[in-house]
């Protein structure tokens, strides 16, 4: 494997981020794609030019998942469009409406 594209500061910025300000996305991320539709809590651990990592809770036990992204990535930007993307597909996999739809008006 090729060494990880991002700096161990972009790393943490958007691990940050996610867990901060995202922690329900990053769930239904997990559920969708991580192969974990039990999971109760997942946050963000790390990320490389072909997956994020996450910790998922199941059944009062962390385990951890890659979730690979649908092309490498090489660039900071392309991170915000891939979470965007894999959210978006985790709504329409799980029957749930994305955040700011069925909101009144977002």
């Amino acid at each position: 494997m090729s060494a990880n594209p991002f700096s161990p500061e972009v790393v943490a910025a958007v691990t940050r981020h996610m867990n901060d300000d995202h922690p329900e996305d990053t769930l239904l991320i997990v559920r969708a794609f991580g192969g974990l539709p039990e999971a109760t809590a997942a946050r963000m651990t790390g990320l490389d030019g072909t997956a994020g990592e996450y910790a998922a809770t199941v059944d009062g036990r962390e385990v951890e998942v890659r979730v690979p992204w649908s092309q490498p990535l090489t660039e900071r930007a392309q991170i915000r469009a891939e979470v965007v993307r894999l959210y978006q597909e985790a709504c329409e996999r799980l029957g749930v409406a994305p955040r700011g739809e069925g909101e009144g008006g977002h």
